[in-house]
């Protein structure tokens, strides 16, 4: 189990162990994270679980696949530290990531 951190726009946390092998989306929504809505399931065909990860973690994480990027560039105000949650998943090396969340989905 690794933990990560939700964190919502107005700075509001929430701290949760998801299993290994998950990923950051999946551990959001069997936990009821707002913010994180995913209508796609996790299939990246949508842009709904877009969230920002930290800057001392964004290096740590694969490199975002070219499809990835084009969901991004579909998301709600993009930056350059944006992922899919759906694309990311969890590992012991992600223990302590931290992702916030934008003020809406797309």
């Amino acid at each position: 189990m690794t933990k990560v951190t939700y964190k919502d726009n107005d700075g509001n946390t929430k701290t949760i162990e998801v299993e290994n092998g998950l990923s950051v989306m999946e551990g959001a929504i069997q936990n009821n994270i707002p913010g994180i809505d995913a209508d796609c399931g996790g299939s990246m065909a949508c842009a709904t679980c877009h969230v920002y990860v930290e800057e001392k973690w964004y290096n740590k994480l694969p490199k975002a696949e070219d499809a990835e990027v084009d969901m991004i560039d579909m998301a709600y105000e993009p930056k350059k530290n944006s992922r899919l949650s759906c694309q990311l998943i969890v590992s012991e090396e992600l223990d302590g990531l931290i992702v916030t969340t934008p003020p809406k989905q797309a």
